[in-house]
Order: structure tokens, then C-alpha cells, then sequence
């Protein structure tokens, strides 16, 4: 009976053992031959974390370029603008002629003013010879006098009328508008062109007391496009003697090393630098375009992104558009 138990049971346990490895070769054969048609699991894509980091970053500032000298140029005379010289767009040099009023009537008056003046120095001269002599009486030897300075005088202001019907650049630069049209009936002073220096480009930026003893004459800066990639060196050529009362803040006026901008474009400007917590994204996470795929209850969402810095590891300052710890998956290529 004890012989039969054990036999019993030694059955038991071979019949178990024929289970377990029969059920372990099914699923072997099942992982290795999946069925067809059967979807495929995917490969988890790990997701990217915004996170924040403090580090030594730029002080930024908004402005707009601009150039020390952009004037309009307007009229001198009255009449009809018989020619014009130049369009929208044209490089001009100091003191070239943009355009001319009608001045017929001023070469007739500089005509006459100088025949007048030619005889009044004859007469001028014959009174000298006549006073060697004593044929000339003091009064009458005040008076030619007096005619010819009166003739002086008058020529004077006839060359002056001539030369104000020529419209010329104040300075070298680019004509940016240009508002006359020809045989355009004008008035002295009515505005004809606007002339802008082609260079040095400038900005100008406002640096707060905390910071405003940081910057000096000389420092080096980044201007950076708003919209694009341009990006230009500049240095710092001026600083106020003193804080602005009204806003607390400081002057500066930076030189670009180069015109790359568009006269009025907005630009920021990096100047100085602070410490700061700054938010940080992998770069890989950042497409080209700026914009990153924020990931938000299992669904991707492409949310605008500014950048910022690049810091050796590959990561990117982010300015605006994420926030610390969301999530991000890679952009799509």
C-alpha cells in the first residue's frame, strides 16, 4: 500500500513537470511566431523633460536699429521742380543735387544784380581816379560808395536765390522716401525726400540701476534679429553720466560692426550678463522651425517656442513657449 502511494504521487509530480514545460515551449513558439495580422506592439519613444537650471546668461534687451543721422529734406525756394535726380532707394553722396526748382527768374535777377554791380564799380573806380584830382566832392565819393555796397549786397542775395532752387543731400546716405513728383509746384520748406545715413548702425537700449554700473564704454555685445538668424557684433560707444529719474534705468547706445539690419527693425540686444534660473530643454527636443511637441494626457501638442542660449551639453534656454517639467517628444522629421 506504502508502494503504491509513492507511485502515485511520483505520477503526480512527472505529469506537473509535463505542464510546465509544455506550456513553457507554447509561449516560446507564440513569442517567436506571432500570428498573422496581429497588431505589433511599438517601441516606447522616451520622452525629453524640461527642467531649469541656474547659469550665467546674457542680459537681453529690446530696441530698434537706427542710424545717428535720417532728415528730411525739404525746399528751399518756391516754384515748379523742373528735374529730379534721384528715385526711392538711391545711394547719394554729401552736397549731390536730389533735385532743381523752376529758377528762370533767379538767373534773370542774378543777371541783372550783376550788371548793376559791374557798373557800380566803374563808377566806383573813376570816383578814385577824380579824387586824386579834386574833381570829386566828398558827398558825391559817399555815395558811389554806398551804390556799390547796395550793388554788393543785392548780387549776394541773387546768387543765394540760384543757389537755394537746388535741392541737395545734406550728407551721404540712401534716399528712404521720396515724396516729390516732377513739374510739382512746391513751397519753400515742403518736404521733397528723407535721406538716411547708410552707417554706423545704432542702438539704443535701457539698463536698470542694479545692472547699469556693469556696463561701460567699450564692452562687447550680441544683436540678434527678432524674427530670423542674423546676428551681428556691436560695441558699447556711449553711457549716460547718469540715471534717468523718471524709470530708474541708464542709457546706452551701442554701434553695430556691421549694417545688417533694416533701418527701424526690432532687434534684441545682449549686453552684461547675470545669474539667473533659467528653463532648459534638450535641444534635440527643439525643431528648426521653433516649435517643440509638448506631450499632455498621452497626445502631442506643437506649441511655439524662443530660444535662447546653447549650453555645452546640448541643451537650449528656453525664453518663452515650456515651462519646467513637462514633458516633450522628438519633432517630427
Amino acid at each position: 500500500m506504502a508502494l503504491t502511494c509513492r507511485t502515485l504521487r511520483l505520477h503526480r509530480a512527472i505529469a506537473a513537470a509535463a505542464v510546465i514545460v509544455t506550456a513553457v515551449a507554447c509561449d516560446s513558439v507564440s513569442s517567436a511566431t506571432p500570428a498573422t495580422g496581429a497588431p505589433q506592439p511599438r517601441a516606447a519613444v522616451p520622452a525629453m523633460v524640461v527642467d531649469t537650471l541656474t547659469m550665467d546668461v546674457p542680459r537681453v534687451y529690446p530696441s530698434q536699429v537706427y542710424v545717428e543721422r535720417d532728415v528730411a529734406v525739404a525746399a528751399r525756394s518756391a516754384g515748379v521742380l523742373d528735374s529730379l535726380f534721384v528715385n526711392l532707394g538711391s545711394v547719394v553722396r554729401a552736397g549731390a543735387s536730389l533735385a532743381v526748382v523752376d529758377s528762370r527768374g533767379q538767373v534773370i535777377e542774378a543777371a541783372r544784380a550783376r550788371e548793376r554791380l559791374a557798373r557800380a564799380r566803374n563808377a566806383m573806380q573813376r570816383a578814385l581816379e577824380l579824387a586824386k584830382g579834386g574833381g570829386v566832392t566828398g558827398v558825391e565819393s559817399e555815395q558811389v560808395a554806398g551804390d556799390l555796397q547796395q550793388a554788393e549786397l543785392t548780387m549776394q542775395a541773387a546768387e543765394r536765390a540760384l543757389v537755394l532752387t537746388r535741392v541737395t543731400a545734406p550728407f551721404a546716405g540712401v534716399v528712404t522716401a521720396r515724396y516729390a513728383r516732377p513739374q510739382q509746384l512746391v513751397a519753400d520748406g515742403d518736404t521733397l525726400f528723407r535721406v538716411a545715413e547708410s552707417g554706423p548702425q545704432l542702438v539704443r537700449v535701457r539698463v536698470a540701476e542694479a545692472a547699469a554700473r556693469g556696463v561701460q564704454r567699450g564692452d562687447g555685445a550680441i544683436v540678434r534679429a527678432t524674427t530670423g538668424t542674423v546676428r551681428v557684433t556691436a560695441s558699447v560707444v556711449f553711457t549716460a553720466p547718469a540715471l534717468d529719474p523718471a524709470s530708474g534705468t541708464r542709457e546706452v547706445i551701442l554701434q553695430l560692426a556691421a549694417p545688417r539690419f533694416l533701418l527701424g527693425e526690432s532687434v534684441t540686444v545682449e549686453v552684461g550678463r547675470e545669474r539667473r534660473l533659467v528653463v532648459v530643454a534638450p535641444g534635440a527636443a527643439i525643431a528648426a522651425d521653433g516649435y517643440a511637441l509638448v506631450i499632455d494626457a498621452g497626445r502631442t501638442t506643437m506649441r511655439p517656442v524662443t530660444v535662447g542660449a546653447t549650453l555645452p551639453d546640448g541643451r537650449v534656454e528656453i525664453v518663452t513657449g515650456l515651462v519646467a517639467g513637462e514633458r516633450l517628444a522628438p519633432p517630427r522629421r
